[in-house]
């Protein structure tokens, strides 16, 4: 049997977010002193650094105004405003790359409860239901994800040196 199919086949229970996680809201950070603890909000760390830290374990930042599909996956100590959500993740059911991988599958956006500013409440993320199979798939979904966004990683970085050397060379074969 292939991985795929592993993976199709094994046993799975669907769980709601709140018998996995714990949604914990961010505090305000401009009264902290300065430190090397980076500084996250919904559009990712804000280039703040500060003393104290929100939490100091594997998470996923859940940003709760803004860029709600802005999804972060953190495994060092930060400092989260009040824009974004961490979570306490129950680890003995579920593995936090896991975890933060499904929810990148979710259409955030579609819960939003302000077209405006897009919002998300804790009441409605607790009800999000995630897949929860046995934590040795999770690892092997989480090692095949992680070799994906490896890939993607590399291929984009070249992507992006192509784009320079040919404006470079156009810009010379061009300039007479």
């Amino acid at each position: 049997m292939n991985i795929l199919e592993e993976i199709q086949n094994c046993p799975v229970e669907w769980k709601e977010l709140k018998d996995i996680a714990i949604l914990k809201n961010g505090k305000d950070w401009k009264t902290l002193p300065s430190g090397e603890v980076p500084v996250y909000g919904s559009g990712g760390e804000m280039g703040e650094f500060v003393s104290e830290y929100s939490y100091d374990k594997p998470t996923v930042l859940i940003p709760r105004k803004g860029s709600i599909s802005n999804l972060f996956y953190l495994e060092n100590a930060f400092w989260n405003v009040d824009t974004i959500y961490y979570t306490e993740i129950d680890d003995k059911q579920i593995i936090p790359k896991y975890f933060y991988y499904y929810l990148t599958t979710i259409k955030l956006e579609e819960m939003a409860t302000n077209p405006t500013r897009p919002s998300l409440t804790q009441a409605i993320l607790d009800k999000v239901k995630i897949p929860i199979p046995p934590l040795e798939i999770q690892e092997k979904i989480v090692k095949i994800l992680d070799k994906m966004t490896e890939y993607v990683t590399e291929l984009t970085s070249e992507l992006t040196s192509r784009k320079k050397q040919y404006s470079f060379y156009r810009d010379k074969l061009l300039s007479f």
